[in-house]
């Protein structure tokens, strides 16, 4: 499975003959799991209708700077928080010196200044102007931004000439995207990842759970392993697929995560608690349906066991990241787990807000550990995972540096 698999690609197209180009690279996107938008210059228009990119993409495309449709009317924010990667393919000369003069007169250039995301350029342009002094001061500048230059390579142009300024074919882009997920930070680490909901059976059809989708914790799982980590999964219920490079392992209840996470716990370096575990368990499972004869019915609940108290009591204990999903005193509560479980790091979050959160494609976070804090803002939570895991191995190796893991 790509390193693709699941990413938010927004792909923006300015007005080059090699336009044609994207939307074979589109296709690939697709085929490789990665969701794909596409925003339109008004010159790219005029080599390529949007409804290609529609059909191929599956998404409308954008080109409009305000949209009506969007919330607030302001589609470009959406779309530069939705982004994990913004590419420009073909990225023209016009389009280069104006990302370096950081106008936002049409929607694209606008994303580019709104995104947090990292910006991806493909150079197509006549050998010529790719040499001319301009340009290469320009191309000085971007990579002085931090942006990534894939291209251009070498050969015959549409003009005729022959020489440096074609863009990558698709093949050669999509190994650009994935050499930027592809991060081998935690090349050789063990990690260990808990996702999902817990299912607490009352009877042979019932149970008690939550709202958690897994979202979260397969984002961090898949993250673990774009940093070139070993990769544990154990889930509870959810309707989601992890890369085929992740161990999974599929779980019910809380007494089974329990069990599964502490039968390999000793080969993990670093443990990453972030299924939302049921507190409490029926104490005597019914073995038929329960009939609706009453006006009411009791039951009576036990605890189930910490799994993240348990994993941080262990003798040899791996680096231990918890989460905190919280309605109220957001870091007062996760301040104190992280003490009362001896912790290294805990991850905190509103789960009642209505645009982030359980079941939804984005979040926020407050990140406190023993000698600092960070707050992630809201993004999608592919992004904010790829932020996290950066953060827990910055730390991770830290402590081990130290002679503390």
């Amino acid at each position: 499975m790509s390193f693709l698999h699941n990413k938010n690609i927004l792909l923006g197209v300015t007005g080059g003959i090699a336009a044609y180009k994207s939307v074979y690279f589109v296709r690939r996107l697709k085929e490789l799991g990665a969701n794909v938008r596409v925003v339109m210059t008004n010159a790219a228009r005029e080599f390529i209708a949007p409804l290609t990119f529609q059909a191929i993409s599956g998404n409308p495309v954008h080109t409009g700077l305000l949209d009506s449709d969007a919330e607030a009317a302001m589609g470009h924010i959406e779309l530069a928080r939705w982004a994990d990667a913004v590419i420009i393919a073909p990225a023209t000369a016009n389009s280069m010196a104006r990302l370096v003069a950081g106008e936002a007169d049409d929607l694209l250039m606008t994303i580019c200044l709104a995104t947090k995301a990292p910006l991806l350029i493909a150079p197509a342009m006549n050998q010529a102007m790719w040499s001319n002094p301009s340009t290469k001061d320009n191309l000085r500048q971007l990579l002085e931004r931090n942006a990534i230059i894939l291209g251009p390579s070498s050969g015959e142009q549409a003009c005729g000439d022959i020489g440096e300024g074609r863009m990558l074919e698709p093949e050669q882009l999509i190994e650009g995207l994935e050499q930027l997920f592809n991060k081998q930070i935690l090349s050789g680490v063990r990690v260990m990842v808990t996702a999902g909901p817990t299912r607490e059976a009352i009877d042979p059809v019932r149970y008690i759970s939550n709202h958690s989708s897994g979202k979260m914790g397969y984002a961090i799982a898949q993250a673990a392993l774009e940093a070139g980590a070993s990769v544990e999964l154990v889930s509870g219920p959810c309707a989601l697929t992890a890369n085929d490079r992740i161990q999974l392992r599929s779980v019910e209840s809380a007494e089974e995560m329990n069990q599964k996470v502490l039968e390999n716990i000793e080969q993990v370096d670093i443990f990453i608690a972030v299924a939302a575990v049921a507190d409490y368990r029926v104490e005597s499972i019914e073995q038929q349906k329960i009939k609706k004869n009453e006006d009411s019915i009791s039951l009576k609940l036990i605890k189930n066991p910490d799994i993240l108290l348990n994993v941080a009591s262990q003798k040899t204990k791996p680096f231990c990241v918890g989460f905190a999903a919280e309605t109220e005193n957001l870091e007062a509560h996760a301040k104190t787990k992280l003490i009362a479980k001896q912790l290294d790091m805990i991850v905190a979050n509103w789960v009642d807000k209505s645009d982030s959160g359980f079941n939804s494609d984005y979040n926020s976070a407050t990140v406190i550990w023993g000698e600092g804090q960070q707050t992630f803002d809201k993004s999608t939570k592919s992004r904010l995972a790829t932020e996290l895991i950066s953060l827990v191995a910055s730390q991770y190796l830290n402590k081990k540096e130290n002679g503390r893991a």
